[in-house]
């Protein structure tokens, strides 16, 4: 048996009732002054193009009460009603505010998720102390829904098969104890199951319409019948493991992990930015002391603010090295809160890690070198926050010793990728490397020795001094068949300039036409 506690909250419908208050926002930004519409007056549809022509999608108060309902064909019902009112659904747009909706129901708890196209699931396990418990909890989903305009059902179980079922066919708000599940399951339809059609459909001719009589099969002949069926749409016995909690069934999050967060509930919501500020600064004190207890530090932070009518306002931030001082990371979203609309008003705020690393206490040395790199460090993360993250670069080895691909520049402040690591080359290399090899005419004693004399940029260069070649193998995986080996040497001229120059090839390494020189850096 699973000791979580799932919530599903499920819109029945969601469509039609965001294409109200997209509407309704329409109508205030054509005509501040303007009234509510009545828009349940006159029978109303969504549709959506189907196989044989447009289909009701979602209808609202007035069509269902003349007995209307989504998967019909909008020919047949505009034969019975002549003035009904037709509007085209926008899936896509209902697809992206249910996911705003999933980041928006964190302020109950961290992993929360849609559920196909109409519904949440929440793991609240832990979580319901924090509001009250959890028919205190449920109460208060009910009551934020029901103001942004949204029909809910909700209930609450131990798996999320169960919550589902007792969402939709049970009482709105149950909330199923985990040896109750069997009672609470057993009068629901089989439908509940979250099974297809076609499977629905085969139980009912076998007589097994609830899930309390499919649940008393003996379990061997169940299993006989659908072992084949791999899909758990198809298969009751799945179905029927995963709602009682034989089967684990994951919650995935839109969160990819559970991150080390804080959140505030205020009694009175907030509209302005003096208050958005000392919501973050006691939010930054408490996050501090959470990472100071699992000897954790920030590398990204971010920083929602819960709005009032289901808006959930966001501002991140990162650092160049992992820190818990929260007087640093409230000046990391300096400028970026003033970029947030409270609206109506914030009512709860979060502030999260979602990139972390171990952190210990440190000491700082008799030097203080400890605490001038940290000073650095901070230094860099608020020139980031307030030009960019990209204003400010660092170098960073890669894993290859060809000089041009040996380095790059990257933001201070995002982390080193798995792949880079340093190189340890055996020469030092120039002070100045070229952006990339320039070609250079090049006269040579002997055929693979040092350059006696060199063109470059039209200016000739007699050498004086030459130490080398420091020889580097081609890089065969990344060219094959074309790659050569580079002897690079440093050379002094007559006025005392130092250039590193390298021959690419050997006469005599096969690989055809004769070897090249280029200047790569300059020791001036």
């Amino acid at each position: 048996m699973t000791g979580r506690r799932i919530v599903s909250i499920w819109f029945p419908h969601f469509a039609m009732e965001r294409w109200q208050w997209r509407q309704a926002q329409h109508r205030r930004q054509a005509s501040p002054s303007a009234g509510e519409a009545a828009e349940d007056a006159a029978p109303l549809v969504l549709a959506r193009e189907g196989p044989h022509g447009p289909v009701i999608h979602d209808v609202n108060a007035a069509a269902r009460a003349a007995d209307m309902r989504p998967g019909a064909r909008v020919t047949d019902m505009r034969a019975l009603i002549p003035d009904l009112v037709v509007a085209k659904a926008v899936p896509d747009q209902d697809a992206a505010d249910l996911v705003r909706l999933a980041h928006w129901a964190q302020r109950w708890c961290p992993w929360t998720r849609v559920d196909g196209a109409d519904a949440l699931l929440l793991d609240t396990t832990g979580s319901d102390h924090l509001h009250g418990g959890e028919a205190a909890m449920l109460r208060d989903m009910k009551r934020i829904c029901a103001g942004l305009g949204l029909t809910a059902r909700l209930a609450l179980a131990p798996t999320i098969g169960a919550a589902w079922a007792l969402a939709r066919h049970g009482g709105n708000g149950t909330i199923c104890s985990p040896g109750g599940m069997a009672d609470a399951l057993a009068p629901l339809p089989a439908a509940a199951l979250r099974l297809d059609a076609g499977t629905v459909l085969l139980l009912r001719r076998l007589g097994l319409k609830t899930i309390g009589s499919l649940a008393k099969v003996p379990r061997e002949a169940m299993v006989r019948r659908f072992r084949r069926i791999e899909v758990p749409t198809c298969n009751p016995v799945i179905r029927l493991d995963q709602a009682m909690g034989r089967t684990r069934e994951p919650l995935v999050s839109v969160q990819e992990r559970a991150p080390l967060r804080v959140l505030r509930r205020l009694a009175e919501p907030l509209g302005d930015l003096d208050g958005l500020e000392r919501i973050l600064t006691d939010l930054a004190g408490d996050l501090c002391a959470v990472m100071g207890d699992s000897e954790a530090g920030a590398r990204g932070l971010r920083f929602t603010a819960f709005r009032v009518d289901g808006v959930a306002l966001t501002a991140a931030a990162a650092t160049s090295r992992a820190t818990r001082d929260s007087a640093h990371i409230v000046r990391l979203f300096a400028g970026k809160l003033d970029r947030l609309d409270p609206g109506f008003g914030v009512d709860s705020a979060a502030l999260a890690v979602v990139d972390g690393e171990a952190l210990i206490a440190l000491q700082d040395d008799l030097t203080g070198e400890t605490k001038e790199a940290l000073a650095m460090a901070q230094l860099v993360d608020q020139l980031s926050a307030r030009l960019g993250e990209d204003a400010v670069m660092r170098p960073v080895s890669l894993g290859s010793h060809i000089p041009e691909r040996g380095e790059v520049f990257r933001s201070a402040v995002r982390p080193v990728k798995a792949g880079d690591y340093p190189v340890q080359r055996l020469g030092r290399a120039p002070l100045r490397l070229l952006g990339s090899p320039e070609p250079a005419d090049v006269i040579h004693a002997v055929p693979e020795g040092p350059p006696a004399r060199f063109r470059w940029r039209r200016k000739l260069h007699d050498v004086v001094r030459a130490q080398g070649p420091e020889r580097i193998a081609p890089e065969w995986w990344r060219e094959p068949g074309r790659s050569r080996l580079r002897d690079y040497y440093r050379v002094e001229d007559d006025q005392g300039r130092r250039f590193w120059l390298y021959r690419e090839g050997l006469l005599s390494d096969g690989r055809g036409g004769r070897p090249a020189w280029f200047v790569h850096g300059l020791d001036v």
